[in-house]
């Protein structure tokens, strides 16, 4: 009513209006499977720049897609919307959406025909990211380039191979499919999460191996898709003392040193979840973001924790930076086939069977 005094959220429009608003360096999650008005809040502020979706986050394909829509409409330049949805066991969305198969069985097929496993390698890069896409999620946090050394707990079969030039050609191939359907890629665990055994959402890890030995097998991977212009990279919660006694993920050595200035990365570092169990030692919410942000990363992961997220927002003070904005940009979905025509569509009709046939042979082979 003309003169009723304004509430919350229309003061922060009003504040908005007219204004582009860069994207910041928190990704966090929302409350459920649609935005309540707490969430609209969180995702107006500045310093906010993406959300993580989760398996809660999804009831259906079309309540998914009302879901991004309206998060994209909140802001200019909208917000990044990412997902973990590798395949395999980490596949958050799954009713109406293709399975895709876990990395391992790619690179048990590339054993006997590399030709084939290429191949199948791109069109499960393709076929995950427009199924995304059409939905509206802009990328999603994949590849692992993560060696299997098998003793890895967490990572397992979400990796190619022991051997890092399959592992490189592997992730190669599933980066092209992703691109060719308009998606930009994160590979991760930035230097290699696969040699430890423990898991860093639950409990501290530790990697004793030397500098030498990580840059000549796990950093491989990391090195031929840096080469190609991989788009961002995720760091891991693991500790290599003889290089740095922080995580890499908190590590100037390695974000900076390492990461930017010897590997010469030049996209953007978005950090693990700041929620693990081995980044919550480094203090409270604040600290820890402000420490990744500080060892250099642009975009920091804060996930099932709403109150530290409130917390960070309340407390946090840093500035805007251009060059991180630039790399994030870089990270929106740029879709080729809409929803309405993706299954009518010869180019996924062909591929999803192809991905199909290789999930149904892997799951039998399971029994």
């Amino acid at each position: 009513l003309s003169g009723s005094a304004p509430n919350k959220k229309d003061k922060v429009m009003e504040k908005l209006s007219g204004k582009a608003m860069s994207l910041g360096c928190l990704m966090i999650d929302i409350s459920g499977p649609s935005l309540s008005e707490e969430d609209r809040d969180r995702l107006l502020h500045p310093l906010v720049g993406g959300v993580v979706l989760f398996t809660r986050h999804f009831q259906s394909v079309e309540q998914l897609q009302v879901l991004c829509e309206e998060i994209h409409a909140l802001r200019h330049p909208k917000l990044l919307i990412g997902v973990d949805h590798e395949g395999g066991r980490v596949q958050r969305f799954r009713e109406g959406f293709s399975a895709l198969p876990p990395m391992r069985p790619l690179g048990e097929l590339y054993d006997s025909d590399p030709t084939a496993a290429k191949e199948l390698a791109e069109k499960v890069g393709w076929l995950m990211a427009t199924e995304l896409l059409a939905v509206g999620v802009d990328f999603s946090f994949a590849p692992v380039l993560d060696l299997d050394y098998g003793d890895s707990c967490v990572i397992g079969d979400r990796s190619f191979h022991s051997r890092p030039q399959i592992v490189s050609d592997l992730a190669f191939h599933l980066v092209v499919g992703m691109r060719h359907a308009g998606m930009a890629a994160v590979a991760k665990h930035f230097p290699g999460h696969g040699y430890i055994q423990a898991d860093t959402h639950l409990e501290v890890a530790v990697d004793d191996r030397s500098f030498q030995e990580i840059s000549q097998k796990d950093l491989q991977p990391f090195l031929k898709l840096i080469e190609n212009n991989i788009e961002a990279i995720m760091p891991a919660h693991v500790r290599y003392p003889q290089i740095d006694h922080d995580p890499a993920g908190f590590s100037h050595i390695w974000l900076q040193d390492i990461l930017r200035n010897k590997c010469h990365f030049q996209g953007a570092i978005i950090s693990d979840d700041m929620s693990m169990h081995a980044a919550t030692e480094f203090g409270d919410a604040p600290t820890r973001v402000e420490a990744a942000l500080k060892a250099g990363c642009d975009l920091v992961l804060l996930c099932n924790d709403l109150n530290s997220v409130d917390e960070v927002l309340t407390k946090l003070k840093w500035p805007e930076d251009v060059v991180s904005h630039a790399r994030l940009i870089r990270m929106h979905g740029k879709p080729t086939i809409s929803l309405a025509h993706l299954h009518s569509n010869p180019l996924w009709q062909g591929r999803a069977a192809a991905v199909s046939h290789f999930v149904n042979e892997v799951n039998q082979r399971l029994l």
